[in-house]
């Protein structure tokens, strides 16, 4: 199918709620990155996202809603979940629960776990498709599995043309990562995945101690230990660019494209998949990136770099 672009409006909200009524994934711009979205109860239309993506079907897909009363009738939500979703909703948190009995979600969505990954986002034109379609969004970020999250529409047609039907075009996206993923488990809150949200943040909303993931197992998504790939050799905390090598800079160290010359880890993750990009698209052979701290939003930075560099 031709893959159609439209401008964030009434009218390409309208056509996408139409595209996803037929059962076809539509792009859509979310504050993270842009997302894939098909309706979450649809099992044919969710199966369309995984093939569209080429993903594993043992990566379970983040359910988008509007509201925290639209995620209770689909998960289980307890203190401190309700707490975490009162400080971060709508906003790029993901939170984990157990999927309530009566959940309408396809199981091809949750990837057959009793766990379901909820989200309300705080962007407009995912709001305004929830809105228009009345339906949970399952909506993993819009680009073949494995490569480059895509943060402008452009992004999205380097690697799903003619795959899907329409991207709604809405600029680039603010945050730039994608959400943080986190569940509350024996007490503290576990980090599935970093994202803007940090630990910090986290353990001040929640009052609990804040963990990192234990274990291999895919209980989330984005949980792949080889992902966002460039397709081409991948070298960090570089010092210094070797001629060969498309240099992304950070701080006092510049190269052909430059995260942040202030050392700004906001500005950073906003441009880190834009900067994988053109690092794929350069005539250079190989990529290298500087180093960057691993403090608060770094660490999300630095878990996307190292499955980059798989």
């Amino acid at each position: 199918m031709d893959t159609e672009i439209r401008p964030f409006g009434a009218d390409a909200i309208s056509r996408a709620a139409a595209c996803i009524a037929r059962g076809l994934p539509v792009a859509v711009p979310t504050e993270t990155v842009y997302g894939l979205a098909a309706d979450a109860r649809d099992s044919a239309a969710v199966a369309r996202i995984y093939a569209a993506k080429g993903r594993p079907d043992f990566n379970p897909l983040i359910v988008h809603v509007p509201t925290l009363a639209a995620a209770e009738k689909l998960g289980v939500f307890g203190e401190a979940e309700r707490a975490l979703a009162e400080a971060f909703w709508p906003g790029p948190l993901t939170l984990v629960v157990p999927r309530s009995h009566d959940c309408p979600v396809a199981s091809i969505a949750t990837a057959g776990l009793d766990t379901i990954a909820l989200r309300v986002p705080g962007h407009r034109a995912m709001q305004a498709l929830l809105a228009a379609t009345g339906a949970p969004l399952a909506a993993p970020s819009a680009n073949a599995s494995g490569r480059i999250s895509p943060t402008k529409a452009s992004h999205v047609l380097a690697s799903l043309d003619r795959r899907i039907a329409l991207v709604i075009d809405d600029g680039a996206t603010s945050a730039g990562v994608e959400s943080t993923i986190a569940r509350v488990t024996d007490g503290a809150v576990q980090i599935l995945r970093p994202g803007p949200v940090t630990a910090a943040m986290l353990a001040g909303a929640s009052g609990l101690a804040v963990t990192a993931r234990a274990g291999a197992d895919i209980v989330a998504p984005g949980m792949l230990a080889s992902h966002y790939a460039p397709g081409k050799p991948v070298r960090l905390n570089a010092a210094a660019f070797e001629a060969d090598e498309f240099g992304i800079g950070f701080g006092g160290l510049a190269g052909d494209y430059q995260l942040s010359a202030e050392g700004d880890a906001v500005e950073a993750a906003a441009r880190l998949f834009d900067a994988l990009h053109a690092g794929a698209a350069s005539a250079k052979p190989k990529i290298a990136v500087a180093a960057i701290p691993a403090e608060g939003l770094g660490a999300a930075i630095n878990d996307r770099l190292a499955r980059a560099a798989v």
